[in-house]
């Protein structure tokens, strides 16, 4: 647990240097007439969705195989709702995803 902790801590770090760096570059762009556009930005958005969905996915899926061991009776209502968890999970992937195409 601690590691996932320092993993998450470290992964928002590294995104606010990188956030940080990046509207510096856009500040500074605008003195030569360049800006950030928000298309180069959008593939990180699509990466970092995919990666907290597979995060997500992984822990789902966990926790419904060890509630199943647990209690292998509850073992069909689990998969439903682990059926129905993965749905969310995936759609705020695919609606980044669709986010890519709008920008």
């Amino acid at each position: 647990m601690i590691r996932f902790r320092l993993f998450v801590i470290s992964a928002l770090m590294t995104l606010l240097v990188v956030g940080t760096a990046m509207a510096q570059t856009g500040a500074a762009g605008q003195a030569t007439g360049t800006t950030l556009d928000l298309k180069k930005l959008a593939p990180f958005a699509v990466g970092i969705a995919a990666f907290g969905g597979a995060l997500g996915d992984g822990r789902a899926i966990a926790g419904a195989c060890e509630g199943t061991a647990r209690n292998p009776g509850a073992g069909g209502r689990i998969f439903t709702m682990l059926l129905l968890g993965l749905a969310l999970i995936e759609t705020l992937v695919l609606f980044t995803f669709l986010t890519l195409f709008l920008v």
